[in-house]
């Protein structure tokens, strides 16, 4: 690839990201308001929760796992919930998803595109993307250990019992 094009495809690509950040802060408030975990967001998590737990869970203990994730973030500060809402609408916009993660619809989103673009996220050289990978899977596990059912999976029996004098 020559200089000047390399230069004009990093230009067209910050161009896009511009005009998508654009886009999303005409359709999204600037006020910080409570997280509201929608569907599309519910279906990235449907496939990012299996490649983050290394687990293929059923459909009601996926579901579980969302309801749990959601809550969570509901729980973080006005502040972060606007940060993980900004997220998830960059991750659900098509043209900033294929940009800032390589993948199609998240529905149509192989298990190997996936793996990618969360290794893509936790070894790049910005920090930004490191801290959103770090961010969705702290979210993830958190989301699922919390859930007593997981924790035979890594062979944790649960919280020590108080023994009583």
């Amino acid at each position: 690839m020559q200089r000047r094009s390399f230069l004009k495809a990093g230009l067209l690509g910050g161009l896009a990201l511009v005009a998508g950040g654009a886009v999303y802060r005409q359709l999204r408030p600037a006020v910080p308001e409570r997280f509201a975990l929608d569907a599309a967001g519910r279906t990235m998590l449907a496939v990012l929760i299996p490649a983050i737990t290394g687990v293929s869970p059923d459909a009601a203990a996926l579901q579980a796992a969302i309801d749990r994730v959601g809550a969570a973030i509901n729980g973080l500060p006005l502040r972060v919930q606007k940060e993980i809402s900004d997220l998830f609408g960059l991750l659900n916009m098509a043209p900033t998803r294929r940009l800032l993660a390589g993948v199609p619809a998240w529905p149509q989103a192989s298990p190997a595109q996936v793996a990618a673009f969360l290794e893509g996220w936790r070894t790049h050289r910005t920090e930004m993307l490191q801290t959103a990978y770090h961010g969705l899977h702290d979210l993830v596990l958190g989301a699922w250990y919390a859930e007593s059912s997981t924790w035979a999976a890594i062979a944790y029996s649960g919280p020590m019992k108080e023994l009583s004098a």
